[in-house]
């Protein structure tokens, strides 16, 4: 195999999978050598984009135990279904087992073509997620029963011995091979500092789920941190939030003001005013006729909808006085706040509260990487400086500016101007909804879906990645699917954008 040509690993888009919390997923059907080094190679990128070098040896080991096993899986299932024999069945398992190394090793490639024809995969995903590695290989042939509890005797096994020379000089499996392996693998997962339970094994959709999750180094997580009260520092000296419309949102909280006094408040400000109206006449919120007046505003988007409408004015106008070129930064900001609305509109039209917070949480999701991008860079510069000086990996700090932590510093933004609540956890949780509180979990997975919608449209992103959970909070089974709702609300705001 000496002639033949690496795979590039594509670094752009495995730094744009760990900035956005997405997965990464490598198919293979046959497992040829070369994708097996591209594997290998994609995992130690990955790895040492997240400054875990050390790991990077011994789960390279794993990935080779896991990925050899489940391609063995699926050879085994057109072998048995050659042999007329039924793998569920313990007589036949045990008839099939003898014959099988040898006939398949001595004709893989006919096995192989059949595993190809029959659809049988091998997955690779890597996703790192809340200080989280998640490393999983999948295979759509599910485990016997047997077969589950030869796992889990090799796993139980592996706590009799101490070290990995100790598991090679007394163990010795033929039967198939993979005993020993998975040993070894445990053995070397315990040397990273994990324990069987970092280590799972599950069947589920008619997939065999092999799931290793790897906390970041305590080094990293503790530098991470360090970088980040460095940028918190910086929010410290952001302008203040708007005085006038801190004022408005004061009235619009206070149960006793009235709804004239609050639309004359806005009215006398011409440029408030005028901003406030072209936000409520915008596409997103498809008004039946255009709205004239603050009153009409009020009645037609809701007081707290009209709050966060000035909440989102706010910020735009304190963003500018911080400089920089915000032009991409905002045009995607606006992008998402509209399919946000759109989305809670169309999907949750009877909840209020969620449709009339989507616009604002959509529009500031990014708060944190906006503060990142257009920075001065002298201040940029004195962080990497204090960063550097205690040690820090360069790669580490331009990682965080590169956005990495961006949903954690919005939120201390958002704090810092006294924004609700929930609007501080949707600008955290973006790309975890997951993670997000009870009461904003159906926010965070619109703001996200908005979000990735964005860069599938660009093709940063393929469906694969979008979460298969937050996609069944809209009912969406199958890509088309999502492409005819992507496709309406692009079409809606390129109209918009043109207008």
């Amino acid at each position: 195999m000496a002639g033949q040509k690496r795979i590039e690993v594509d670094q752009t888009k495995i730094s744009k999978a760990i900035n956005s919390g997405i997965p990464l997923t490598i198919t293979t059907y046959t497992l040829p050598h070369e994708m097996e080094v591209y594997m290998g190679d994609v995992l130690t990128t990955f790895l040492t984009e997240l400054d875990q070098g050390q790991m990077v040896e011994y789960l390279n080991y794993c990935l080779n135990e896991l990925i050899t096993n489940a391609k063995k899986a699926n050879t085994k299932r057109v072998y048995f279904k050659q042999k007329n024999l039924d793998i569920t069945n313990p007589d036949d398992y045990t008839e099939g087992l003898k014959t099988f190394k040898e006939d398949t090793l001595n004709n893989i490639n006919y096995y192989l073509d059949l595993q190809k024809k029959a659809g049988l995969y091998v997955k690779l995903i890597l996703q790192v997620r809340n200080n989280k590695i998640k490393v999983e290989i999948r295979n759509n042939s599910s485990l016997t029963l047997f077969e589950y509890k030869r796992i889990h005797d090799k796993l139980s096994r592996s706590q009799q011995y101490t070290s990995i020379e100790d598991a090679l000089s007394q163990v010795l499996d033929d039967s198939e091979g993979a005993g020993l392996g998975l040993i070894i693998m445990i053995l070397m997962l315990e040397k990273i500092g994990l324990t069987e339970e970092n280590f799972q094994t599950l069947c589920e959709n008619g997939e065999t789920i092999t799931r290793i999750i790897l906390p970041l180094s305590e080094k990293t997580q503790k530098e991470i941190n360090f970088i980040s009260a460095e940028f918190v520092k910086l929010i410290d000296n952001l302008p203040q939030f708007p005085e006038n419309i801190t004022q408005i949102n004061r009235l619009l909280s206070d149960p006793d003001s009235r709804m004239s006094d609050i639309a004359m408040q806005i009215s006398n400000d011409v440029s408030l005013t005028g901003e406030l109206l072209k936000m409520v006449n915008s596409a997103a919120f498809a008004l039946a006729s255009p709205c004239h007046s603050i009153a009409d505003a009020v009645r037609l988007v809701g007081i707290r909808g009209i709050k966060n409408l000035l909440f989102s004015i706010g910020a735009a106008q304190t963003f500018k006085e911080i400089g920089g070129d915000k032009a991409e930064l905002w045009k995607h900001a606006y992008q998402v706040a509209f399919y946000s609305y759109n989305l809670a509109r169309n999907f949750f039209a009877s909840q209020r509260a969620i449709v009339e917070d989507s616009y604002i949480c959509g529009l500031l999701h990014d708060m944190g990487k906006i503060i990142f991008e257009t920075s001065h860079p002298d201040l940029l510069d004195k962080v990497r400086s204090i960063c550097e000086a205690k040690g820090i990996s360069k790669d580490l700090i331009e990682r965080l500016i590169a956005g990495v932590n961006h949903g954690e510093i919005g939120s201390e933004i958002a704090k810092k101007w006294n924004f609700p609540e929930v609007i501080v956890d949707v600008i955290k949780y973006h790309h975890a909804p997951e993670e997000a509180p009870d009461n904003v979990k159906t926010l965070c997975g619109i703001v996200y879906l908005a979000d990735i919608m964005t860069y599938y449209q660009s093709g940063e992103v393929a469906f694969y990645q979008i979460d298969s959970e937050i996609l069944s909070m809209f009912k969406i089974t199958t890509e088309e699917q999502f492409k005819k709702v992507s496709a309406k609300l692009q079409a809606s705001f390129n109209k918009d954008q043109e207008s």
